[in-house]
């Protein structure tokens, strides 16, 4: 896994070490042009233009490059603090008391940032989640500032 991780590291390094030639081989062929360079901003005549038609066609390609993307989505029943001297007395049967209550939403969480709250229903005998509320991006995003 150690292995794995360094070996992506390792690529993420290596493209933005192609990503900078690229941009030091733009700066010196903007140079050799003539072209004035204010620091590292190149001449917004060399962008493409955001309202030319075959951009907002390319929008969707874009945005679908991310569909597939794997995500942990993980519906959160309750927690407890426990001890390990109690977590070692344990066995088959034991039942844990949680800090939710019976009857109250569950938080579902993605990537471990809750981003609803929900109901337990039973779906073809197996468990699912209605979703009652959804969180809005401002509440997220005052939730990570806590």
């Amino acid at each position: 896994m150690a292995e794995e991780q360094t070996g992506s590291e390792e690529q993420g390094l290596d493209d933005w070490a192609a990503a900078l030639a690229e941009q030091e081989a733009a700066d010196a062929a903007a140079k050799a042009a003539d072209k004035p360079i204010v620091g590292d901003v190149s001449p917004a005549d060399i962008f493409e233009r955001f309202d030319a038609p075959e951009q907002a066609s390319a929008l969707p390609g874009n945005f679908d490059m991310i569909m597939d993307i794997p995500v942990h989505l993980t519906v959160e029943l309750g927690r407890t603090k426990i001890a390990i001297r109690s977590l070692l007395q344990l066995a088959q049967g034991s039942v844990v008391e949680l800090d939710g209550l019976a009857g109250e939403p569950m938080d579902v969480l993605v990537n471990g940032c809750l981003i609803a709250q929900g109901e337990v229903v039973v779906v073809n005998d197996k468990f699912g989640i209605r979703l009652t509320d959804i969180i809005t991006p401002q509440e997220r995003i005052r939730r990570l500032h806590k």
